[in-house]
């Protein structure tokens, strides 16, 4: 029986233990070693759709879980004056779904035609289902089943769903310790044999799982791992983040707000119970305190005494996050910002591939291991391309933070390529397709950034002219037939 410990618990810890213990098809002997006086940083509360298929693996229905950790439903984002361009100053970056294939059509013709130089109006949010579903506070889950899946994300209390995790996991039987690891030994190779906790105990094991956050305990300060580090590129390294209460007369809206403040970007997530609130920045150009200051006065509480959270991110990845017998999972691998809410994402998929590894009847192989490093890799990376197109594209001038980020970060190849191409006469399609490989989000999210912050030459005219109107009519009739309002789903999910 092969004996697998996990180090630190946490989202990353839990997700993993249920993972494993459900999915990887083999006789098991799974301890999560955690400590009692680490505490998780809990304030990761979005997701992207991929979520949901975590919770389908392990047969857990929303009923269950959602209630337990105050979640609510998510159709997409809104940003907010991220962008000057007249017109251009909001959009929604939506979830998507075949009820999006008509209106959509309209909108990347009229994309391409406006990059072109020619009339037409390209906002994202007339042409894409979840944009309506947000406007109208409609919930993006479907009165009766549909012949296809609609996407959409969630908002969630990141504590509680480690709790809720947690007592599945012991459910199934973990051997769970509550210790603080003193030390960890390696064998001649390299390889980690096992860890000694502060009571003494030596723990054993076949592989080890790496889930102790930024400290990284087994990977970077026992292993030293190379970190390939995103700060020439995301320049944001420290988070402010505030909790506030939701009225009692509200209804929490599928949807998160990111909002462009001075020196970085601000969050309103809107849970069942509450509001999570944050701003991300860049300590190069604000302090800690100011941060905060900005935040308050944004959320009109400057003359409160409600506690704030300060969090130092370090934005990166490791080359190797799997080495010999240690797999590093969550912030011990590596963080990208949470402009996207793709903390767990990242998280899943990396226990999704090495569970699919191991699904073999063999002993992986180092190719087997260099094909693994090589596929997170690329998708930590192409995450990375999309965040960063945010702050190049951006047209603010009112701070030197957002100046900088736009004229004196360098783009990355990949998407130099992308911009490129939007910027000339090529065609776009085929430059996405080329480059395929290299991406993580799919074309109609590369559409709606690019035109959702207006990077379109000047035109003399761009009316709401029919396609835009036809497909904004198409939308809110898909809406009103195949949706609920978000307050009646609520309700139903919350048995108010």
């Amino acid at each position: 029986m092969a004996k697998i410990i996990i180090v630190g618990g946490g989202s990353a810890g839990w997700m993993a233990a249920n993972s494993l213990l459900s999915q990887l098809n083999k006789n098991l002997d799974i301890t999560l070693v955690e400590s009692e006086t680490i505490g998780t940083i809990g304030v990761g509360e979005g997701s992207t759709p991929y979520l949901k298929e975590y919770f389908r693996a392990l047969d857990i229905p929303e009923s269950e879980w959602m209630p337990a950790c105050n979640a609510t439903y998510k159709a997409g984002i809104n940003f907010v004056n991220w962008s000057t361009v007249k017109g251009y100053e909001n959009y929604f970056h939506p979830f998507f779904s075949q009820f999006d294939l008509k209106p959509a059509k309209f909108f990347f013709n009229n994309c391409n035609k406006r990059r072109l130089q020619h009339n037409a109006n390209a906002h994202p949010n007339h042409y894409f289902v979840a944009a309506h579903l947000a406007s109208l506070n409609y919930s993006p889950i479907v009165k009766e089943k549909v012949p296809f899946d609609v996407d959409y994300g969630y908002h969630f209390d990141s504590v509680k769903l480690g709790l809720f995790l947690k007592r599945k996991a012991q459910e199934k039987n973990i051997n769970h310790i509550i210790s603080n690891i003193t030390e960890v030994n390696k064998k001649d190779n390299g390889d980690i044999s096992s860890i000694t906790t502060d009571c003494g105990k030596q723990i054993t094991g076949d592989f080890f799982i790496d889930c102790s956050g930024f400290a990284a305990l087994l990977v970077n300060k026992t292993q030293n791992r190379h970190f390939v580090s995103y700060a020439d590129t995301l320049l944001n390294d420290s988070a402010v983040a505030i909790q506030t209460p939701l009225n009692s007369d509200e209804y929490a809206p599928p949807l998160t707000i990111s909002k462009a403040l001075k020196y970085g970007w601000s969050w309103q997530i809107p849970l069942a119970n509450r509001w999570g609130n944050g701003y991300v920045y860049s300590s190069q150009f604000i302090t800690p305190e100011d941060a905060e200051a900005e935040l308050r006065e944004e959320l009109g509480l400057t003359d409160t005494t409600i506690k704030a959270k300060h969090l130092k991110m370090r934005v990166g990845r490791l080359d190797e996050h799997w080495r010999g017998n240690c797999l590093a999972v969550g912030l011990s691998q590596g963080f990208i910002e949470p402009l996207e809410a793709t903390a767990l994402m990242l998280i899943q998929l990396t226990i999704e591939k090495f569970i699919q590894v191991n699904s073999q009847n063999t002993t992986p192989s180092i190719e087997n291991i260099n094909t693994f490093n090589t596929e997170i890799n690329t998708t930590f990376d192409g995450v990375r391309d999309y965040i960063l197109a945010h702050y190049k594209l951006n047209t603010r001038s009112d701070t030197p933070y957002w100046r900088h980020c736009r004229e004196n970060i360098n783009e990355t190849p990949s998407l130099a390529t992308i911009l490129n191409a939007w910027d000339s006469e090529l065609n776009f399609e085929d430059t996405l397709a080329k480059n395929k490989s290299q991406l993580v989000y799919l074309k109609p999210s590369w559409y709606c950034i690019l035109a959702g912050m207006g990077r379109f030459p000047e035109v003399t005219k761009a009316d709401y002219e029919s396609n835009a109107q036809n497909a904004s009519e198409y939308c809110k009739s898909i809406v009103e037939l195949y949706f609920l309002k978000n307050k009646e789903q609520l309700n139903t999910l919350y048995n108010k």
